[in-house]
């Protein structure tokens, strides 16, 4: 069976206009931004890049310590649906589908506002997420607090849920060693 070809991450506008842009700049002291969009445009993609419709803005050094992560993640779902995987290009504005640019968005308000030292914990807490939980994480905090400047409520929670891990893997034990 042939892979399905979608655009970016796995985004098919013959399916749905409905989709996430990520604008990666080439400065490294520009910021990432993620944008929800719900039009599609074959050209320069302006429709939609506004300020209203931006969910993240987050800094390259931190874009750049999670970006393998969310690919890889991405991209194995991708796989599974036996579609054509996608890639982040510094320089690029990639579509992102709808619910795999809700769980990249989950992450990245985790750690939007966190030390970068706790960027290893919050990725391996959001891989520990089904694929449902982090859709529904998104949707509440996305209702109440979903557009960048919005970082109270929700979105604290969320940072906190996903950074701060209250078991330290050292002193975990088991059934096994009582």
């Amino acid at each position: 069976m042939a892979k399905i070809q979608g655009i970016g991450f796995g985004f098919i506008p013959e399916e749905t206009s409905h989709h996430f842009l990520v604008k990666i700049p080439r400065s490294q002291q520009e910021k990432v931004q993620v944008f929800e969009r719900f039009h599609w445009d074959d050209g320069e993609q302006k429709t939609d890049m506004n300020y209203e419709n931006t969910k993240v803005i987050i800094t390259r050094y931190k874009w750049d310590l999670v970006k393998d992560a969310i690919q890889n993640e991405l991209n194995n779902t991708l796989k599974e649906n036996n579609t054509i995987v996608g890639r982040f290009k510094v320089g690029d504005k990639i579509p992102v589908e709808r619910l795999l640019g809700k769980e990249m968005i989950l992450l990245l308000w985790a750690i939007e506002d966190s030390d970068p030292s706790l960027i290893p914990v919050a990725i391996r807490n959001w891989l520990g997420f089904s694929r449902e939980e982090r859709w529904w994480l998104f949707t509440m905090t996305n209702a109440t607090t979903g557009h960048a400047d919005d970082k109270r409520g929700w979105r604290k929670a969320i940072r906190y849920a996903i950074t701060e891990n209250p078991i330290d893997d050292k002193k975990q034990i088991t059934l096994f060693d009582l």
